[in-house]
């Protein structure tokens, strides 16, 4: 991810209220040191007004890029230092893995409303996938939230790729899920946890746009409802959230039925 910001700009910005510092509570903070205090903070950029256009929905949404303090911190250091030196050349070296999350304010939310936490999928989100049921969640749940009286929010996770292992070991576990294996058992077999996300960043998220008050939870994990639990969130009601169930994708939920989702026969069985 390209993660720079020209400081002029990034004062402007920060003037005209559209880039935030959150801690790690929620609550606002003071966005212009460049060097983060060592707590955990979130940086939000935004809104941005974004026409979405999806199978199951047509809207506008707000969006917000989001990203940690201490990994944006490292890379505004190394530009400066490259532009002291004159070597715009070498700007490439700005690209890194981090984690550019994401908030999409859907509709207007009001008391009780809609929250998906999603986890991205590259095969799923963008290519349209059918080993997995991600895409068509995706597109499910701004439906959703956007015909919902009380709005809501995707906050969508972008360090998530096949539940916290990142594209490359997803693959390998495919290529293991062909030759017989679960989703779950392909993770064990390359060394790698079950699943592995950190929700720490979507718990922060949800508490800066929702504060205290109680919301909807489109998930079918409990361990979801239970992560952002742990971090300080109440008033947790867990909605479930089937779509695009086919015959490409019907072991692997199966597999996650078994693993503990609140999925029935005849949601995976439809």
């Amino acid at each position: 991810m390209f993660t720079y910001l020209n400081p002029d700009v990034r004062k402007r910005l920060i003037a005209q209220g559209k880039l935030l510092r959150i801690d790690e509570t929620g609550k606002l903070i003071d966005a212009r040191p460049l060097e983060p205090s060592g707590e955990l903070s979130i940086n939000l950029l935004g809104p941005v007004p974004l026409p979405v256009s999806l199978p199951s929905v047509n809207t506008t949404v707000d969006w917000y890029a989001t990203v940690r303090s201490t990994e944006l911190s490292r890379v505004e250091s190394l530009a400066a230092d490259l532009r002291a030196r004159d070597e715009q050349n070498l700007f490439a070296h700005l690209v890194s893995p981090l984690a550019i999350n994401s908030v999409l304010v859907i509709g207007k939310p009001a008391k009780n409303c809609l929250i998906r936490v999603h986890s991205n999928c590259l095969s799923g989100d963008v290519f349209g996938s059918q080993r997995c049921d991600c895409g068509p969640q995706l597109d499910a749940a701004i439906a959703r939230i956007s015909a919902d009286p009380a709005g809501g929010y995707l906050v969508y996770m972008a360090g998530h790729e096949g539940r916290g292992i990142g594209l490359w070991a997803k693959a390998a576990t495919y290529l293991l899920q062909d030759a017989g294996e679960d989703t779950y058992q392909a993770n064990r077999s390359i060394g790698l946890p079950e699943d592995s996300r950190d929700f720490t960043d979507a718990a922060i998220l949800i508490k800066y746009f929702v504060g205290n008050e109680p919301f909807r939870l489109l998930t079918n994990n409990p361990k979801k409802v239970k992560d952002l639990t742990n971090f300080g969130l109440s008033g947790i009601t867990q909605e479930k959230h089937v779509s695009g169930v086919g015959e490409w994708n019907k072991r692997y939920l199966r597999a996650k039925k078994e693993w503990g989702h609140s999925l029935d026969d005849e949601d995976i069985s439809s």
